[in-house]
């Protein structure tokens, strides 16, 4: 069956020479496939591929149909950011741990490529953070985040005290750690870690999570997708805001930070038969069926 993506780039974790031979294999499956095969960059260098096109990461989303990232979900956070702004899909092996978003298994990653590529995959969009930080009334920095955005106190230890609104009407004054703010897909990363609640990806909700208040009153909440978030710095030394804790901007006292719902989706494709429960089964070595 002729493949449904004319041109594929290969994306695996930088620093991982086991990765080497299975990106091998999958770029000679897919030429045999009738693909034209693209490979970033650094990993091509690294792992000594030759005899593949080459593609920087930032320019995967404007040559690409597909993407395979090969790694963990800190791979996959990474690409997600890149490619969002173009809309081309992702595919995720695992070659990391955890792996709530790279969801093929390693050994069975030919075949089960080979079987997507002809339509044998599930769909399924995932909603971005959009945020820009604002000093004195002029902007300073903008960054996607795809798990999360992350207010954190700084090296000295002190706790931060900050001001949250929603759609511009004050919602609380808080002294803490920190404030999570966690899209779906994020909820099991930091967020859970942090007291969250675990959100279905489907679900078109933002939760905000706090990082061990000084109050115990302070709980987690879920708003809507469609709100807009003001996280308001009233004191704080070294604080910082980090965007899926790839990259960061430091923060003073004064500074507003705005979020809200970036414009695209990213499209993550799930070999047939997929389920999220099952992920969370497996993931969070929850129980089995007691019958």
């Amino acid at each position: 069956m002729p493949s449904l993506f004319k041109t594929i780039a290969l994306v695996p974790r930088h620093n991982t020479p086991a990765i080497g031979e299975p990106i091998r294999r999958l770029a000679k499956m897919l030429v045999d496939e009738g693909v034209r095969v693209m490979i970033e960059t650094e990993s091509a260098k690294e792992h000594g591929l030759d005899g593949f096109d080459l593609v920087d990461r930032e320019d995967i989303g404007k040559v690409a149909d597909l993407a395979i990232v090969l790694g963990g979900d800190g791979t996959m956070l990474g690409v997600a950011r890149l490619l969002a702004p173009y809309r081309t899909p992702l595919i995720g092996v695992n070659q990391g741990k955890l792996g709530f978003l790279t969801d093929l298994p390693l050994g069975e990653m030919e075949r089960m490529v080979r079987e997507m590529l002809g339509g044998a995959f599930e769909p399924e969009e995932r909603i971005l953070l959009e945020t820009s930080v604002w000093r004195d009334n002029v902007e300073i920095a903008q960054a996607l985040a795809f798990n999360d955005v992350v207010f954190s106190r700084g090296s000295t230890g002190a706790m931060v005290e900050f001001e949250v609104f929603i759609d511009r009407k004050f919602v609380y004054s808080q002294r803490s750690d920190g404030l999570i703010v966690s899209t779906p897909t994020g909820s099991t990363a930091y967020s859970l870690a942090s007291g969250g609640p675990i959100m279905h990806p489907s679900l078109p909700a933002l939760a905000l999570v706090p990082i061990c208040p000084q109050s115990l009153s302070n709980r987690p909440i879920v708003i809507n997708d469609t709100c807009e978030i003001e996280f308001f710095l009233t004191r704080g030394h070294d604080a910082r805001v980090y965007f899926d804790n790839q990259s960061d901007c430091e923060l003073r006292e004064q500074d507003r930070v705005l979020i809200r719902r970036y414009r695209n989706t990213l499209r993550i494709l799930h070999p047939t038969g997929y389920d999220y429960y099952d992920t969370l089964r497996l993931k969070l070595h929850w129980g089995a069926r007691l019958h």
